[in-house]
């Protein structure tokens, strides 16, 4: 059963990924718009290229002819999918997922006006003016967002007029690929936010992780855990929005799916057709499968019949604080190690910047709770260093 599979991302979730395929005996082609990418490293094969260009993307495909093309990343010309799949290639989850879920507008209004799902008021803006506007409907404070990003980039909140303009230009810095276009939402009174894994698989049988819960600065998560304890009944709620809603968009796989939990009730936020940043929690061993091992699954159509969390975890990143052109030196490894109950996991990246996730700390442990594995997890990050 070795498939060819065609990765379009090659970050740390994708390294991760690959991973998971090759101990399932896949051939795996990563690509990426830079050299010696994490998912490049652990590959048999690796292709560079803009993802954007759609010419380059169809010569790609037309090389390789994988049995799966597996996007990793928002910016990518997912409108080229549609004719993949009409030529006969299997896109993960499916085209119109990834089309959708690259894009907040489509899987939003998917979600609010098609679906009927709860969600945060919100408006869209192509020009400063009309931000004015939706900052007008949704009012202060409200959030904004670029419609195409990832890990939070360009993403701000806007608590006065002051802000507006400022929120604008940092939109249009953080926006990925050529869609100049942002979602500004009404600020939801949440008392926490939780990410649920959800598994759907082409038997039809859906299931859910264990919720994850995390904490977030600049847009961008810092430290994860599983599971988050939550009202049962909140829970339900969240399951049945992520059944709702994996189930439009079809297919098989790993979906990240957020969520907003306050006193009135479950707000869905946003939904990722792939492995989830917050979900490298799951690299603690807190489940029977990983989200990746379950992505892997998915995809090569190897059913799983039930997801146990095995015990409790938390993860917390470790962040570049410089600029370094080359691949940079860790340190402090060793003071990590001899942290109990505890592992981290390097990524492997060519080059850093100021805020640049490199690795990720982790933390378990069956009966201890987690908010001891989340200073656990952030005290094994914070032993290690790079330069």
């Amino acid at each position: 059963m070795r498939n060819k599979i065609l990765l379009l991302g090659s970050g740390e979730l994708g390294k991760e990924l690959v991973i998971a395929f090759q101990r399932l005996g896949q051939y795996v082609i990563a690509v990426d718009n830079y050299s010696d990418a994490p998912a490049m490293q652990v590959a048999q094969d690796f292709e560079v290229i803009n993802m954007l260009d759609g010419e380059a993307l169809d010569k790609l495909v037309e090389k390789h002819q994988p049995d799966f093309i597996v996007p990793e990343v928002e910016s990518i010309r997912t409108e080229r999918f549609y004719d993949y799949e009409k030529q006969g290639f299997t896109v993960i989850p499916s085209a119109k997922a990834a089309n959708f879920t690259m894009n907040r507008k489509a899987i939003r209004d998917l979600a609010a006006k098609d679906l009927g799902v709860k969600t945060a008021k919100y408006s869209y803006a192509t020009s400063l003016e009309e931000l004015k506007e939706g900052v007008e409907m949704c009012g202060f404070p409200c959030v904004v967002k670029p419609l195409m990003s990832s890990s939070g980039k360009g993403q701000s909140v806007i608590k006065s007029e002051a802000d507006i303009e400022n929120s604008w230009n940092f939109a249009m810095e953080g926006s990925r690929g050529d869609l100049l276009e942002v979602i500004v939402e009404e600020f939801i009174d949440f008392d926490y936010e939780i990410t649920l894994l959800t598994l759907t698989q082409n038997n039809a049988n859906t299931l859910f992780c264990s919720p994850i819960g995390h904490r977030q600065e600049r847009g961008d998560y810092q430290e994860s855990w599983q599971p988050m304890q939550m009202n049962q009944v909140h829970l339900v709620q969240a399951q049945q929005m992520a059944q709702k809603v994996t189930a439009a968009l079809k297919g098989s796989g790993i979906w990240g799916v957020e969520f907003f939990v306050g006193k009135d009730g479950v707000y869905f936020s946003e939904l990722s057709p792939r492995p989830h940043d917050t979900g490298m929690v799951t690299l603690a061993n807190t489940q029977n499968y990983s989200e990746f091992e379950l992505h892997a699954r998915a995809i090569l159509g190897i059913p799983v019949t039930e997801i146990k969390l095995i015990k409790n975890g938390a993860s917390a990143v470790v962040l570049a604080t410089k600029d370094n052109p080359n691949f940079p030196v860790f340190s402090g490894l060793n003071d990590a190690a001899a942290i109990d109950n505890s592992d981290f996991k390097i990524f492997g990246k060519p080059s850093s910047r100021p805020f640049r996730r490199m690795a990720v700390a982790l933390a378990y442990g069956k009966d201890e709770g987690t908010d001891m594995l989340v200073e656990r997890a952030k005290k094994v990050a914070s032993s290690i260093s790079l330069d």
